[in-house]
Parts: C-alpha cells; sequence; structure tokens
C-alpha cells in the first residue's frame, strides 16, 4: 500500500489536545500550504505523522529517532514526535493534481508535496520502522526526558482517541482494517 497526503479534522486534535497539550495545532486554515501528514499501522491503530517544509536548519540537522529527514533535508522532514492515532474519518485526502488556476506558489508547493510523496513511497519501510521504534520508546517509558518532553503522548492519546470515537459513534474494533 503507497501512502498519501492527508489533512487531519482539528476539531480532532483539538479533543486529544485537552488531554495531550503537545498534540499540535493542524492550521487547517492555511490554502496553499495545508497542514499534512502520512498514515500508517502502529499497534492496531492507525497513526498519522505530520511532514514539515524544508529549512535551512533541516540541511544541518541529523536524522532522530523520533524526526526523519526527507531527500537529506531538502524537501522538508517527518515529525515523528508529533504522529498522534486517528480515526479516518479525521482525515481528508490531500489532492495535489496541478490545475490551470493554480497559482506559481500553488504550483511549487504541489510539485514539493509531490517529490516528498516519492520520497516517502520509496522508503516505506525506514518509515514505519522509524515510527515504530519511537513508539515503543514513549510507550515503554524509555525515552530520555528531552525526547518525552518533545512528543506527544502515545498512551494518553490512544485512550482519546477511543473515546473521540465512543462520543462520535465510529467504530474501534479494528481501526487499521477500516477502508480509506
Amino acid at each position: 500500500m503507497n501512502f498519501s497526503f492527508y489533512r487531519i479534522n482539528a476539531d480532532y486534535c483539538d479533543f486529544l489536545r485537552n488531554a495531550d497539550p503537545r498534540v499540535p495545532y493542524t492550521m487547517q486554515d492555511k490554502s496553499i500550504r495545508p497542514f499534512v501528514g502520512i498514515v500508517f499501522s502502529l499497534n492496531a491503530y492507525h497513526y498519522y505523522a505530520p511532514l514539515t517544509s524544508p529549512k535551512p536548519k533541516h540541511l544541518r540537522m541529523k536524522n532522530q529517532v523520533d524526526f526523519l529527514k526527507i531527500n537529506g533535508g531538502i524537501w522538508g522532514a517527518i515529525n515523528f514526535n508529533n504522529m498522534i492515532p486517528v480515526h479516518n474519518a479525521c482525515l481528508q485526502k490531500v489532492t495535489i493534481k496541478i490545475f490551470p488556476s493554480d497559482t506559481q506558489a500553488e504550483v511549487a508547493y504541489k510539485n514539493l508535496l509531490a517529490n516528498q510523496l516519492s520520497w516517502c513511497n520509496s522508503h516505506k519501510d525506514t518509515i514505519v520502522t522509524h515510527a515504530g521504534k519511537l513508539y515503543h520508546i514513549i510507550k515503554q517509558g524509555n525515552g530520555r526526558k528531552e525526547l518525552t518532553a518533545r512528543c506527544c503522548n502515545f498512551p494518553v492519546d490512544e485512550v482519546q482517541y477511543l473515546s473521540y470515537c465512543q462520543i462520535h459513534n465510529l467504530p474501534t474494533s479494528h481501526p487499521c482494517q477500516s477502508s480509506w
């Protein structure tokens, strides 16, 4: 299965943030540069990991257990520290198709997204392994203080996820087997 890019529901993130203040703000109101991420399975949950646009500092930074540079940082990075469990009902697929009406900035951003997506799909195993390693470190409470401080609280977020699903009558018996 190939990755796709998704936006995540801001209300869902707000709900998680009630119990975990480290859950990122989605900034969904950005029309040209939406908050986007990839989705994969961890511990019988779908997890959403946001990407970050390229910044000069990414070129100097090293990959870490919670941060993976895309194409050496040239195309941004994946912020595993901000990954959260998510139900597919809280996701909206991002279209990167270029339209004649797109501005130059929109075309440039969609080209960046296409490059990021291509890289992610070429490195699926690395991405899932990276995410799984961080997940287990945090779940087992084995992270350094600095690492734990910058990561979402996965166990708390999973409880909140289940609560959100119950409140909104979303099935949770097999979250990873739901259709996309």
